[in-house]
């Protein structure tokens, strides 16, 4: 069983698949068989662009694939929950793209499939395997920041199609569960603990979603967290964790690649520390192995995926009510 290579099929042609597929291409232990579209014709298409063997023109017929391990589930948002159980009940492990639900019902939901049948089940968060996202971890853990007093984050670039399913809230659109949840589960991370109260405020679109969102977290121990996320502002992300005793900033914390820098600064001296990581997308596609082959738990269990969507619907509620909740 360890020795395996698992077969992945692509529940649809997604845009979001092109930073899977050299992952996928590149592990010793996972072979890109195939991919399904609503249409042979997409379908077909689709393989000879990315000379993937074989072409499904309906997400069923992948699921009923004898071949097939692993399915990648990077259709919208809202289909997420309704194919991610259809493929564990089919027999498949699922890497589903984040957001993994939009409901805590959805997600206890996909949890019981998973543990009913025994398939692995994990969220697509890319950056929490990178070896940036640990080192930081690691440094904030070392006491060498000192106590850690607030977590300032933005992750916006600009949506320019009127079509974008992220536009519209039927579909699960939004910048919050889009981007948004990358500040959010960064900070928990980091914290190592749940936000007790958030309160948020959001710029809807005429699809209904948030244009843009403005968070606050606060933590136990006087640790708070302030975030924005959008689809109308210029690209820009970044991460900064300001201690008592320094400060580290963190310019590129969500897609971070080979080659990455950090900068501590403590009073007048500023430090770079440079980091070397494997292909963003690697990471999740190896965790996914690991736990498959050698039973070993995911670096983003579906606890802590639950816990990210309660922190995010809490947000959503708080925007909508314009007053502050209580996690």
């Amino acid at each position: 069983m360890a020795d395996r290579i698992l077969n992945w099929g692509l529940l649809s042609t997604a845009r979001i698949n092109r930073a899977l597929i050299k992952p996928l291409n590149a592990s010793k232990r996972t072979q890109l068989l195939a991919v399904a579209s609503r249409s042979q014709s997409s379908a077909d298409a689709y393989a000879r662009e990315w000379k993937i063997p074989r072409a499904h023109g309906s997400y069923e017929a992948l699921l009923n694939d004898p071949e097939i391990d692993v399915i990648y589930n990077s259709l919208p948002n809202h289909l997420h929950a309704e194919w991610t159980i259809k493929a564990l009940r089919a027999g498949k492990h699922v890497l589903c793209e984040k957001p993994i639900a939009l409901t805590l019902e959805e997600l206890d939901t996909m949890s019981q499939a998973a543990q009913e049948t025994g398939n692995v089940l994990a969220e697509a968060v890319m950056y929490r395997h990178h070896a940036q996202t640990l080192k930081v971890k690691e440094i904030v853990e070392s006491g060498e920041l000192g106590k850690i007093q607030l977590i300032k984050g933005a992750f916006t670039f600009t949506i320019r199609s009127k079509e974008d399913y992220r536009n519209y809230k039927n579909m699960g659109g939004g910048s919050i569960w889009d981007i948004g949840c990358y500040p959010i589960s960064y900070a928990r991370t980091i914290v190592g603990t749940e936000p007790v109260e958030v309160f948020g405020w959001q710029v809807t679109g005429q699809g209904g979603s948030d244009e843009s969102f403005i968070g606050q977290m606060k933590f136990k121990d006087g640790i708070h967290m302030q975030f924005d996320c959008g689809f109308k502002s210029p690209s820009r992300s970044y991460i900064e964790i300001v201690g008592t005793d320094a400060i580290l900033n963190i310019p590129v914390p969500f897609k971070p690649g080979r080659k990455n820098e950090i900068h501590l600064k403590r009073d007048n001296e500023a430090q770079t520390i440079k980091i070397s990581g494997n292909e963003l997308y690697l990471g999740e596609v190896e965790d996914l192995c690991d736990a498959i082959l050698h039973g070993k738990a995911s670096r983003v269990t579906l606890a802590d995926s639950r816990k990210n969507t309660a922190v995010i619907l809490a947000l959503l509620e708080s925007a909508k009510s314009g007053k502050l909740v209580i996690v």
